[in-house]
């Protein structure tokens, strides 16, 4: 049986306790549904996202997974059951409001980790927020849609909010480095291997946020500890192990996508990042990750 839903022209969204109707961690986990996953409690287990490193797990934490990101549970023969809940809603239930499609372009295309652990106070608001969903769904109240909407508002918020910089810069640097990450992230991840990234070099950012290039690399050097070239070619080589891992595509399709113009070039910045060919890490992504 399916989550408790609700469809019209603005869009589907369904929740779920985990549990109810046979519903697990795993469920429901499609090309064209987001999903929100909050976890209470329950036994260990263990989420891969994309290329990052396998996340354990092992506390109360709500999870943001973008429908376009790879991912996988290994869950173990469960002694302890998990609760908790779930949600899923598709781009058409959020791009019908432009704020929440703002707050949601956010946090699941600009977020390093899609985890997020939380302390009790954390845990106590966003298990108000889903037990509210969840019953606001066994009703017949005629403008739920909204609440739904507005219940997903303060969890994005929430959630932007608890996302903390890890170091502590002056307000100029901090929105040319919020702008210059969100240009960054909303590049991926890549859908379609025939359509590359845009913006490929520092300058090319520069250009988009219409500052220097040196002020740009100036910026993102004292708020990170890192360049801006260092950034992009650590989020596009994250890309490649996840195109390499997930998809079908040749190396050449993954090459011109992620903005190479010969294989031979991309060759060369797969093998310094990782120490492989992409066609050794292809066949051995599981002893390389």
């Amino acid at each position: 049986m399916m989550p408790t839903a609700l469809k019209s022209s603005n869009g589907q969204f369904r929740i779920a306790a985990i549990g109810e109707n046979r519903c697990t961690l795993q469920s429901y986990h499609r090309r064209d549904f987001y999903k929100i996953g909050l976890v209470i409690s329950g036994e260990p287990c263990q989420l891969r996202y994309g290329p990052i490193d396998s996340i354990s797990i092992d506390r109360p934490v709500i999870i943001f997974l973008n429908p376009m990101v790879p991912c996988t549970w290994s869950v173990p023969e469960l002694t302890i059951p998990n609760k908790g809940y779930f949600c899923v809603f598709d781009d058409g239930f959020i791009t019908s409001d432009s704020r929440l499609r703002v707050l949601a372009g956010r946090i699941f295309t600009e977020q390093e980790s899609p985890a997020y652990f939380l302390e009790q106070a954390e845990l106590q608001f966003l298990t108000g927020l889903f037990a509210d969903m969840h019953k606001d769904s066994e009703t017949d109240y005629y403008e739920k849609e909204d609440l739904y909407r507005s219940h997903l508002s303060l969890i994005f918020h929430k959630a932007i909010q608890m996302r903390a910089p890890n170091i502590s810069i002056d307000s100029g640097h901090s929105r040319i480095v919020t702008a210059f990450n969100g240009l960054l992230r909303r590049q991926f991840p890549v859908d379609m291997p025939l359509q590359p990234i845009k913006l490929k070099k520092a300058s090319d950012y520069a250009d988009k946020l219409a500052v220097h290039v040196n002020h740009l690399n100036m910026a993102v050097q004292s708020a990170t500890g890192k360049s801006t070239t260092r950034h992009i070619s650590e989020l596009i080589f994250s890309e490649a192990k996840s195109l390499l891992s997930f998809t079908s595509y040749s190396i050449a399709e993954i090459a011109f996508c992620l903005g190479f113009e010969y294989q031979s070039y991309f060759n060369r910045f797969f093998k310094k990042y990782s120490g492989v060919t992409p066609s050794n890490f292809r066949k051995n992504f599981e002893k390389y990750k």
